[in-house]
């Protein structure tokens, strides 16, 4: 697999430290964690500054502003606004609807091909997660929670387009996502300010849980995910984002916090044939996708 892809693919790591790294934190409400964690993002992406300043470039079109502010704020607006006004199960899994959207909308995007085994891996990866999230258990869409479910739908969609859009500026810099991540923070700081009652972490441990979160599924993640779909293989991504849901269960297992279960190993099972079958023609053809134009 592509380098591009692999740089991808780290954020999907990252983001499995998501639950037990929030678990960890605390009771600290969603908008505020936010704010906290991507303030910390920011810094990331200002210490890249100094190490690797990034390459003189044209100045940033509106437009790419636009799309990345929507974005990374957008997806968690919508997403914690969905987790408020409908159950966890069914909201989660609507949301993760954006890997096969990555997927199903690269047919789109120019120089792109989708092929019946990109779409078959991510629907085989989507049936991993419904076992991981639903918890082997069944759905039960209620209408009363039509706004909830609608929310969710719209964390999908603002994710995947994001994505999509992003990898149509390949020349706009991965160092631009600091500032995507400062607004997110203060747009995030707004809601909270709005919406929630303060609370603080509380001692040294859930501090850590925090500075945790801003360091790698809230920061590093967002600028390797930006690097990955400008130059890697978007198809592949998208069908292996579904192993987030996969690793996290792995991470809280092995943290104590979960059981192994037949159901989770059929979850692996699912994603992993899904991610190499989205993947068959760079595993298997000799022949590597065309990474996208080179990296600014």
């Amino acid at each position: 697999m592509a380098r591009a892809t692999l740089i991808g693919f780290s954020a999907v790591a990252m983001w499995a430290l998501l639950a037990l790294l929030t678990a960890a934190s605390g009771a600290v409400p969603p908008f505020l964690l936010s704010a906290l964690t991507f303030t910390i993002g920011t810094g990331v992406g200002l210490v890249m500054r100094v190490v690797a300043p990034p390459a003189a470039h044209p100045p940033i079109p509106p437009l790419v502003w636009l799309v990345g502010i929507a974005g990374l704020f957008g997806y968690h607006f919508f997403y914690f606004t969905a987790l408020r006004n409908a159950p966890a199960v069914e909201a989660s899994l609507i949301a993760y609807l954006w890997p096969l959207l990555i997927v199903v909308g690269s047919a789109l995007l120019p120089g792109e091909r989708l092929r019946w085994h990109h779409v078959a891996g991510a629907l085989l990866g989507l049936s991993g997660a419904f076992l991981i999230v639903s918890r082997g258990g069944q759905l039960a869409f209620d209408s009363s929670y039509a706004f909830g479910y609608a929310m969710a739908g719209l964390c999908a969609l603002t994710w995947s387009a994001y994505s999509l859009a992003s990898r149509r500026f390949p020349t706009v810099p991965t160092s631009v996502v600091t500032w995507f991540c400062a607004a997110t923070a203060a747009l995030s700081l707004l809601c909270h300010l709005a919406l929630e009652e303060t609370v603080w972490p509380e001692g040294i441990g859930q501090w850590l849980a925090v500075l945790g979160l801003g360091l790698m599924p809230v920061g590093a993640a967002f600028y390797t995910w930006d690097y990955g779909v400008k130059h890697g293989n978007i198809q592949v991504l998208g069908a292996a984002s579904y192993a987030a849901p996969l690793l996290s269960t792995l991470v809280l297992i092995v943290a104590g916090m979960a059981e192994p279960t037949s159901r989770i190993l059929a979850a692996c099972v699912l994603i992993t044939a899904g991610a190499v079958l989205a993947a068959k023609s760079m595993l298997f053809s000799g022949k590597a996708k065309t990474e996208g134009k080179a990296a600014p």
